[in-house]
């Protein structure tokens, strides 16, 4: 049997989280148009008679601006040292810019094995891939590039055949049948982040956490789930809540059928809508809503 870890790096809104969704046939991470959607680093566990690849999602590389997003980008570069492959994702649809071929060989120059997702082929001409691909390889990027649509499914089989063949031999590395290291109340916190990502698109920026307060599981199996939104300004909190609540409304009705499918149960859920000032750049507000500072 062949089994490892598979760091999955790339700059943000490469379509990481889509692509490792799609691997792993369930919903590990969330996913946004937004840059920086994926905010830790996330377990995604496929496992076969033959091989096992637990993909560590990370969060998209971005230039930093709050005490937030420095730990985000520890995060990404710690999963990219702690693995036995690296997958770079590049948005092909993007083009090839100096910057992403600089980022692509920065990983490349460590004694990690490393291959080049190149995403989102099916919005893009073909001519397009080949020369992109050509000017990678003429530029120095010495590592194979596998172009592949997660939303199309496009070649990912293949690419899920590539990475198992790249494994090194052993036992599985998670022993227990499950898709995710993440537990059911870090998804719920998730799911309601995505949906705001989702609904609200421009007019609420990244400044949003969601904090569960109470995640139990009542004796019929019912979940009593209640938990807050926290943003960083008092018109964010007028814009999230709506006229006469419809907005939170909706947004949390969306969530509690997600969570409902996740957790396979009715869910009761109670939302609250909270201003926290520049949360992101107050390490005591981040350390209690799970990151680690």
């Amino acid at each position: 049997m062949k089994s490892g870890f598979i760091g999955v790096i790339g700059k943000a809104n490469a379509g990481k989280s889509t692509l490792i969704n799609v691997l792993v046939g369930e919903k590990v991470s969330i996913v946004s148009p937004k840059p920086q959607t994926t905010r830790d680093a996330v377990m995604g566990v496929l496992t076969k008679p033959e091989y096992q690849l637990v993909f560590v999602d990370t969060p998209g590389i971005y230039k930093s601006s709050t005490k937030l997003s420095d730990t985000m980008m520890k995060t990404a570069e710690t999963a990219a040292k702690d693995t036995d492959f690296i997958l770079y994702v590049h948005d092909g649809h993007a083009g090839v810019t100096q910057s992403d071929i600089s980022l692509i060989k920065k990983y490349l120059s460590g004694n990690i094995p490393m291959a080049v997702a190149y995403t989102k082929i099916d919005i893009m001409p073909k001519e397009r891939i080949l020369e992109d691909v050509k000017t990678l390889y003429e530029s120095g990027v010495d590592c194979d590039i596998l172009p592949v649509s997660a939303r199309k499914y496009t070649n990912c089989a293949k690419l899920e055949a590539y990475l198992a063949d790249k494994m090194p031999e052993g036992d599985k590395v998670i022993t227990e049948d499950i898709v995710t290291d993440k537990s059911a109340r870090y998804m719920v916190s998730e799911i309601m982040r995505e949906k705001i990502l989702l609904k609200f698109d421009k007019e609420i920026p990244h400044g949003i956490a969601v904090a569960v307060n109470v995640f139990d599981r009542r004796p019929n199996g019912t979940y009593e789930i209640n938990l807050d939104i926290v943003c960083e300004k008092s018109n964010h909190k007028s814009i999230l809540i709506g006229k006469q609540g419809a907005a939170l409304k909706e947004v949390s009705s969306f969530a509690r059928k997600d969570m409902e499918k996740l957790l396979s149960a009715k869910v009761f859920l109670t939302v609250y809508v909270k201003v926290k000032e520049d949360w992101r750049n107050r390490p005591n507000l981040l350390k209690d809503f799970g990151y680690d500072v």
